[in-house]
């Protein structure tokens, strides 16, 4: 006999899914269990079974998107390019953009999370755990960087730290001001001055 289907599994993606609709249309502080359980055709009851209330979808939520996106970086990094690793640094921030994009009427959410964060201990621990990840892989990067003789000697977690920082600075700014400026141009332009500084100094024959 084939195994059966995680039911459980199944309804929790069909909980996110609705929850992602609804916070899109009315927006978090709006949004309430009522209308997440009638998006997803089922009951209060049983949407309280799966989660407790509004924070725990939240945080079930960004966890799924943060995993998702460590997943991706995890993989990127683990593929040993041809192109200089300033092109990938550059394809990296592009498709980080294309994300950020498809994520844009999500944002406030994303700040729901960090906002939990101040207060759940657990989700707490799973954004440190994230960014601790997110700045290896990166420094990965860097490293390869250093070693192909593309970049200069440099901290490579320090370095992670500042590209770290720089996107989730402008998720930041952007979600504050979306007109302000286009997070993928600007990311892209900023990852720019920062790989200037990473070359090697000009050698004289």
């Amino acid at each position: 006999m084939s195994p059966r289907p995680d039911v459980s599994e199944e309804r929790k993606q069909q909980i996110l899914e609705a929850a992602i609709a609804v916070f899109a249309r009315l927006g978090f502080a709006e949004s309430r269990m009522d209308d997440i359980a009638a998006q997803a055709g089922l009951s209060k009851g049983t949407l309280y079974l799966y989660y407790k209330n509004k924070d725990a979808l939240i945080a079930a939520l960004l966890k799924y998107f943060f995993t998702q996106e460590m997943e991706h970086l995890r993989a990127f990094v683990e593929v040993e390019r041809e192109e200089p690793v300033s092109e990938q640094l550059l394809l990296l921030t592009r498709q980080f953009s294309v994300t950020m994009q498809s994520m844009v009427e999500l944002m406030p959410i994303s700040f729901e999370f960090y906002s939990l964060a101040g207060r759940d201990s657990e989700i707490r621990q799973f954004l440190q755990d994230y960014f601790r990840e997110y700045r290896r892989e990166l420094a990965r990067l860097i490293e390869r960087g250093s070693s192909r003789s593309e970049f200069q000697s440099v901290d490579a977690q320090a370095t992670a730290v500042t590209i770290a920082a720089l996107f989730e600075g402008l998720a930041l700014l952007h979600f504050v001001d979306t007109q302000a400026f286009q997070w993928g141009a600007q990311a892209e332009s900023s990852i720019q001055l920062l790989l200037t500084g990473l070359r090697p100094p000009f050698s004289p024959a």
